[in-house]
């Protein structure tokens, strides 16, 4: 079966990660920046974007978001998908308004799960809502599933029209409270979509490396970045999301799957 070209996506700083766990996390607009046309020229054609306050905590700032963007789109084409789901607690009015901004993608999670000592809260009624406003703001979703209950739920909003068909999955994989990086979880994960539909999958931790190498053989897509591991072997920390982002585009190409550009993306993924 000829397979599509690989989507390289990149995590490049998260809400949970900090500078003090590795230096070349990117938290400031020029940071991000910076890294993300890094990545760009390392393979990624996706970044995943959260961004952080002055003081490099989490925020949902609709100014910082509009600064990083701006910056990111000044320096190269890569396709962005916003945060939605921010840090653990933030309010789900928060979470919705840099939607307003209009990025090509954004993330929605369609399951509480735990997060350390904290819930990770996603009631129905805040998925639907915030999928609807992905909807009339033209923004292509990606369902983020934790959890094989998770994937069950993202699959019924695709069947009743919440979420437009072919919708595109991630499953993120090694959590500690979700599913874990196994192999025969990510072959189960992938069985169970609609036809049709594309998926990425992300490992955390020491499952990154082998989670993004499995869905590259089985016709998925790949996210890293520091975002979801910090180290690039064991102890060893990775220097930057780039490092992450070429090692698998040099594995890709040794695996005779081809990384995607931004247009070849935009086409797998029904983007604009």
């Amino acid at each position: 079966m000829l397979m599509e070209k690989l989507i390289l996506t990149c995590a490049i700083t998260g809400a949970e990660t900090t500078k003090e766990m590795n230096p070349a996390l990117p938290t400031t607009p020029e940071e991000q920046a910076e890294a993300a046309c890094a990545c760009w020229r390392a393979g990624a054609s996706i970044i995943h974007l959260h961004v952080r306050d002055e003081a490099g905590k989490p925020t949902q700032s609709v100014e910082r978001f509009r600064d990083a963007i701006e910056r990111i789109r000044k320096k190269c084409p890569v396709i962005v998908q916003i945060s939605t789901g921010g840090a653990v607690g933030e309010k789900i009015e928060k979470r919705a308004e840099p939607l307003k901004l209009k990025p090509e993608m954004a993330s929605l999670n369609v399951g509480s799960i735990n997060f350390g000592d904290e819930v990770f809260v996603n009631l129905p009624k805040d998925v639907e809502m915030l999928a609807e406003k992905m909807k009339e703001h033209a923004i292509k979703p990606e369902i983020e599933v934790y959890d094989y209950g998770m994937l069950e739920y993202g699959v019924k909003l695709v069947k009743k029209g919440v979420i437009a068909a072919p919708a595109h999955f991630q499953f993120v994989m090694g959590t500690g409270h979700g599913i874990s990086g196994e192999p025969r979880n990510l072959c189960r994960m992938a069985d169970f979509l609609p036809e049709g539909s594309t998926w990425t999958a992300a490992g955390i931790g020491r499952y990154q490396l082998p989670i993004a190498t499995q869905a590259i053989l089985m016709g998925g897509h790949a996210r890293v970045g520091l975002e979801d591991n910090i180290y690039w072997s064991r102890g060893v920390l990775a220097k930057s999301n780039a490092q992450l982002v070429e090692r698998m585009a040099q594995l890709a190409t040794a695996l005779r799957r081809p990384v995607a550009t931004v247009d070849e993306t935009k086409r797998i993924l029904g983007l604009p």
